[in-house]
């Protein structure tokens, strides 16, 4: 059984849900956190929900024998496409997503207004599953949802390319303009990549417009939930974090430090093949338990 001295799980496709980690390290600094970015197989966004939901079991069966407290699916399009599979396969997980916490916050943020226009952008996937769009009428029937795939962000982020490249602003310009056209009142930042690019986006769809990092509210939602379950680490020293990729570690470690302000110890890489092994019941090895307040 966890303890509130068992770590949290983070998982995404890429580097994306370091954001998320981030978030829950300003807010649980003392919380010990095991990263997984299946940077082997990404992007998630173009993929069916059966391959998704596999890679995400394959990723928990992985890392369960860590005893985590609770797993955070760290991405918008496994969120959209998983959450509901994993969750009944695995009942004894604490685990959530970025969607509702995100939904959550932009039908706060359009304040009184009977109607608000609420813009959404994420991948493919995540807008073709209509998830936010739902999740936000749930809690604000009369608005107005404009949700708009923006495919080109989430590779050019993993690209390690700055807000300043070219392409990033034109890529930006080329989304947003449209969502502008609908005079929206709040943007949704559907997939923990984009907050990379955040102070860009707020610069282009101006001060009358809020925007919804879903990375800091996934946060926020981690934190009551430990709180609700008397889960939460007691303060003290940082909590550690180790981090696994299924390919080049190397890259993923150097674009690591843009994503969460500092450095990382190297990764520990994981074969695909390994994880697939888990699906087909064979005995992969697993991860060696986590040698706890090693601070990062």
């Amino acid at each position: 059984m966890p303890s509130a001295g068992s770590p949290i799980v983070v998982l995404d496709s890429g580097l994306g849900g370091l954001t998320v980690v981030r978030a829950i390290r300003q807010v649980l600094p003392a919380e010990d956190i095991v990263y997984f970015g299946d940077t082997a197989r990404l992007p998630y966004g173009s993929k069916s929900a059966a391959t998704v939901t596999n890679f995400v079991r394959q990723i928990i069966t992985y890392l369960y024998p860590l005893d985590p407290k609770h797993v955070v699916i760290a991405c918008n399009t496994a969120t959209a496409l998983s959450m509901a599979t994993i969750r009944s396969e695995f009942p004894d997980l604490n685990i959530s997503g970025v969607i509702e916490p995100g939904a959550r916050a932009a039908a706060l943020a359009a304040g009184r207004r009977q109607r608000p226009v609420i813009g959404i952008i994420g991948t493919e996937a995540t807008i073709r599953s209509r998830a936010y769009e739902q999740a936000i009428i749930r809690r604000r029937q009369l608005a107005k949802v404009f949700a708009l795939p923006t495919p080109l962000l989430a590779p050019i982020i993993e690209d390690g390319r700055a807000v300043e490249d070219p392409l990033v602003q034109i890529a930006l310009k080329q989304y947003l303009q449209p969502l502008m056209a609908k005079a929206i009142n709040v943007l949704v930042l559907g997939c923990t990549h984009y907050p990379i690019y955040r102070e860009a986006i707020s610069a282009m769809v101006g001060n009358n417009v809020a925007v919804i990092d879903s990375a800091d509210q996934c946060a926020q939602d981690v934190q009551r939930r430990l709180g609700s379950a008397n889960l939460q680490r007691a303060g003290g020293a940082p909590g550690a974090l180790r981090c696994f990729v299924t390919d080049n570690s190397p890259r993923f470690a150097m674009l690591a430090a843009r994503f969460l302000g500092l450095e990382i110890e190297p990764p520990t890489w994981v074969s695909t093949d390994e994880l697939h092994a888990l699906a087909s019941n064979s005995e992969p090895s697993a991860p060696e338990p986590m040698e706890l307040r090693a601070a990062v």
